[in-house]
């Protein structure tokens, strides 16, 4: 089963009250729960033989939903630490922002605006199977991520992610996110 994991060590991050990551962490931790319920109902459908039912099929596809809600926030949270962890600009990941984008300054500028774009979803700084780095826009949790693509940065636009302390302004929640990412868990994941 999946564990729920701890991230209270982000408490006190400038940019990000405490209540509003609380909030975050339980909303979290609902994902975790439902995803190992599915798996259980699922399981237990499936050993019942009732794998054609409409049951079972619709549980199909929301543990899907469910899942990539858990990895999603566990991604976003992992990447992210008190005091944030600057960019190596000799890493690999540096070099590669210059090879796709042109640069680092280059990169941020369309990072923002796929971040301030309407709607809900994340943002998602992924390398493809070629180490191609894409920023791409996750609408929900299941839809928008490409098929054998590598997270490596992972932004919650959804409005839990900065209503309680930003409100509408949702730039200068992008702006707290990137003060706090730690670049160097970031790298690694390329």
């Amino acid at each position: 089963m999946y564990t729920i994991q701890n991230f209270e060590t982000l408490l006190g991050t400038a940019g990000f009250s405490d209540q509003l990551l609380k909030n975050h962490f339980a909303l979290y931790e609902g994902y975790v729960k439902n995803t190992n319920t599915l798996y259980d109902k699922l399981e237990s459908l499936k050993s019942g033989g009732a794998l054609s039912t409409p049951e079972y099929a619709e549980m199909k596809r929301r543990f899907g939903w469910e899942y990539n809600g858990m990895r999603l926030h566990e991604l976003y949270f992992g990447n992210l630490k008190k005091g944030g962890v600057a960019l190596d600009e000799e890493s690999a990941l540096a070099r590669a922002f210059v090879a796709g984008f042109g640069g680092y300054n280059e990169w941020l500028a369309d990072f923002k605006a796929t971040g301030a774009m309407r709607g809900i979803g994340w943002v998602v700084l992924v390398s493809d199977h070629t180490d191609k780095l894409l920023n791409i826009w996750i609408n929900e949790h299941d839809v928008g991520l490409l098929a054998g693509a590598q997270p490596l940065l992972v932004m919650d636009v959804f409005e839990h992610s900065f209503m309680i302390d930003y409100g509408l302004k949702r730039a200068d929640y992008i702006e707290a996110f990137l003060k706090a990412v730690d670049w160097e868990v970031v790298s690694k994941r390329f």
